[in-house]
């Protein structure tokens, strides 16, 4: 183990989370098995290697998705409640091991400690809010036009529920979709990111221990480890009627084809180009704080990072300046020293990518205005380490109309009223998050109108980055159109069946059809 990790307890929280050097990466509760070939975990912090997983083969699968499917028989007749309790016991689990567990994903995927810790936290929350929901499973009764009828509907569990996570939240996403599962009656097979496979161990090591004391059986909690292959043997397998994936448009494209063709469900949280609308009643201050955190928070790497700044021209050079100056006292540097701001890329990869972008928007015609480039020296060596930048550009610029997954702020002008401004934010193909800085009532009620934002989180005086798991979390067009999270959510797990019942001794048809015999 490297010098940073055992200066700031990286080895004594892997012990903790009973993460060892080499590891099985399938699992479906106490029991671990692979046998398939080692994946390595390098820290984009120091780039040491972490410990290794081995991958999950077809035949482990096989193994995983069977038990799965055995324990559902169980886990289903279980009253709700009860399977809430079972879910609260986790939660008690996290509690405890907040703070490993937040070093761990800080560690591994390169996030601000704080960012890790608030990844456990909100884990926390999604099962405080599945507790709860476990005594709400509600259905609506309806009066049936028959006398001596009743209707109403209930909701069933779905079965095995696949979930494929994304790097940048290895572990929150995978809570978010399996504590609202597993009250709702189902089973989860979870494929965790391969860029970030050992927060997925440390999860599912807390969940099989909870299952296994409680007395219940192997296959309520799942994992698989792998690239895209392991992914596919999920899309494609019909035992498994939801699969949530979160990810690139790209990812999601071939998930949703894969599961629609064989009639599936989808849950899909998909990439994002989300603006922050900048208006001449905007609070300066509070743009700031919004826009500068949206941007670099988790390095730019999460699907609701602020990508473009669409700033009135009356206030253009004002927030221009004030988010310059900003920029320069950033700390960019180890994310588990707590005085730094932004930690590194995931990868080499993705610094990649983001060179890419910088030379790209310069190319057709954006000027930069925060130099980028990579850096070097001590406490930079793994590569992965960038300065954010700024440019600034025109939306219909292609590179602008991607998203880029990383510290990059596309800053532009708009002229005239807030329609103009949601011209723009509006014209890209994702459809994620959104923000606008106003003190206007009439231009925040506008945003947030049928002729405003057309993303699936549309925020006012806040910026884009950040959500509270008692809503819905989610996106239209190219973002996917799938919502995790709070809310009613939780019926997306569900098969939803209508139901009548006749008390009487006539068996009338409905819509009056006679039919004597």
């Amino acid at each position: 183990m490297s010098s940073v990790a055992e200066k700031f307890g990286i080895t004594q929280a892997l012990e903790e989370l009973g993460v060892k050097n080499i590891n099985n990466g399938t699992s479906t509760g106490a029991d671990w098995f692979s046998s398939g070939g080692e994946i390595e975990s390098y820290s984009p912090v120091d780039g040491a290697l972490i410990g290794k997983v081995k991958a999950t083969t077809a035949e482990d699968y096989e193994k995983v998705v069977q038990t799965a499917e055995a324990a559902f028989k169980i886990w289903r007749t279980m009253p709700s409640p009860q399977r809430g309790e079972i879910v609260r016991k986790f939660n008690d689990e996290l509690r405890r091991l907040k703070a490993p567990l937040g070093k761990l994903v800080s560690y591994e995927m390169g996030k601000s400690y704080q960012e890790g810790l608030g990844e456990v936290q909100e884990m926390i929350d999604i099962c405080d809010f599945a507790v709860g929901l476990s005594r709400q499973l509600h259905g609506l009764t309806m009066h049936s036009e028959r006398p001596g009828h009743r209707m109403y509907e209930q909701y069933h569990p779905l079965g095995v529920v696949g979930v494929i996570s994304a790097f940048n939240f290895p572990v929150a996403v995978w809570s978010w979709n399996t504590a609202l599962a597993w009250v709702c009656g189902d089973v989860c097979v979870w494929k965790g990111s391969e860029k970030t496979p050992l927060t997925s161990v440390a999860c599912q090591n807390i969940a099989a221990r909870v299952f296994a004391e409680n007395g219940l059986p192997e296959g309520i909690s799942c994992l698989i480890t792998g690239d895209y292959t392991v992914g596919e043997m999920m899309t494609k397998d019909k035992r498994v009627p939801l699969v949530s994936a979160t990810g690139s448009i790209r990812m999601g494209r071939k998930v949703a084809a894969a599961v629609g063709e064989r009639l599936g469900k989808s849950l899909l949280e998909l990439g994002g180009n989300n603006a922050i609308i900048v208006t001449p009643d905007a609070d300066v201050k509070m743009t700031v704080i919004g826009a500068v955190f949206g941007a670099v928070g988790t390095a730019g790497q999460r699907c609701t990072s602020t990508r473009r700044l669409i700033i009135h021209e009356s206030m253009y050079d004002k927030v221009k300046g004030a988010i310059v100056d900003a920029y320069k006292q950033l700390r960019i540097g180890n994310p588990l020293d707590e005085n730094n701001h932004v930690g590194p890329l995931i990868d080499k990869d993705s610094v990649k990518n983001y060179q890419d972008a910088l030379k790209k928007v310069v190319e057709e015609g954006g000027k930069i205005i925060v130099e980028g480039g990579v850096l070097e020296g001590e406490g930079y060596e793994s590569g992965c380490y960038v300065k954010p930048a700024i440019a600034e550009a025109e939306n219909h610029y292609e590179i602008v109309q991607h998203e880029t997954f990383g510290p990059v702020l596309y800053m532009m002008k708009y002229s005239g009223g807030v329609e103009n401004a949601l011209e723009l934010q509006n014209g890209v193909t994702q459809g994620l998050s959104s923000a606008i800085m106003t003190n206007n009532l009439r231009e925040a009620e506008k945003f947030l109108s049928v002729e405003g934002s057309d993303c699936g989180i549309a925020n006012v005086n806040i910026g884009t980055s950040g959500a509270e798991i008692g809503g819905a979390f989610g996106g239209e067009k190219d973002t996917g159109g799938g919502r995790e999270s709070g809310s009613d959510a939780w019926k997306v797990y569900m098969r939803r069946q209508t139901n009548t019942i006749n008390y009487t001794t006539e068996l009338p048809l409905a819509q009056g059809i006679k039919f004597d015999l």
